[in-house]
């Protein structure tokens, strides 16, 4: 199959109900969510919202009034410095929850750009808490996501401050490779890998050059294939060992 052949995310439905047909909750990646809980989300829903690549979903240092759901597509979430240099703190695949973090903060502290057209479904900020008073139970799955979150920041913590340029480009690709894959993102052993390696710099605190050289270095060692914007893991054991990277498998996680 060539690349050009490989589907375009599917954009929501657009119905009264949409989440009642929603194709992600299709999707074995995620939990089902009974009845009651499901009409509770639809009356949270604001609607939906289309972003191009390359574009903001959320500007970083204005406030938002909207929180999301990634339906479709791959966008990152980062914060610069005042002299332009970009951290990116990590990377949204679809079933993510976004925006919470700054619930609790002083206006908005990061921003969220689109890597590829994404789809969002949106919800109100303002009713956030209405939501945690009747619907403990998305409550709760609302901080599970964003606990989840805070611990792969954590990891990628860990793989600045402790790996070197391999470890930490061997981690990175692993980790992106095991999230597509886990919400069924995977084509004939490829993934859409939309990063440019800016984006692999800015995710591990490396140089351009640093970058390069290290992707290189893998690929030429049979570990990995980037193609047309395509990843492919081609060793994934040595890869995984390479980066330490032993994360255990991945469990059917909440979708909001």
């Amino acid at each position: 199959m060539k690349f050009e052949d490989h589907p375009a995310p599917v954009s929501p439905p657009r119905c009264a109900h949409p989440c009642e047909v929603c194709g992600l909750r299709r999707n074995p990646a995620f939990l089902p969510m009974p009845e009651k809980e499901l009409r509770s989300i639809e009356e949270f829903r604001d609607g939906i919202r289309v972003v191009d690549p390359g574009r903001p979903v959320i500007d970083e240092h204005h406030p938002g009034r909207q929180l999301y759901t990634l339906y479709s597509g791959w966008a990152f979430r980062y914060k610069t410095l005042s002299d332009g240099r970009r951290q990116i703190l990590n990377f949204l695949v679809p079933g993510d929850f976004i925006g919470l973090q700054d619930e609790f903060a002083e206006g908005q502290t990061h921003g969220v750009e689109a890597a590829t057209g994404v789809t969002l479904c949106a919800f109100s900020r303002e009713r956030l808490w209405d939501m945690f008073h009747t619907q403990p139970r998305i409550g709760y799955d609302i901080t599970w996501l964003t606990a989840r979150q805070e611990k792969m920041v954590d990891d990628n913590l860990v793989t600045a401050g402790r790996r070197n340029a391999t470890e930490r480009v061997a981690m990175l690709l692993m980790h992106l490779f095991r999230r597509a894959q886990h919400v069924g993102l995977e084509r004939d052993g490829w993934v859409e890998f939309p990063f440019n390696q800016q984006h692999i710099a800015d995710a591990l605190g490396l140089s351009l050059v640093h970058t390069n050289k290290t992707l290189r270095k893998l690929q030429q060692m049979g570990l990995h294939k980037l193609d047309s914007g395509w990843l492919r893991i081609l060793d994934p054991l040595a890869l995984e060992t390479l980066g330490d990277y032993f994360e255990r498998p991945m469990q059917p996680t909440p979708l909001i």
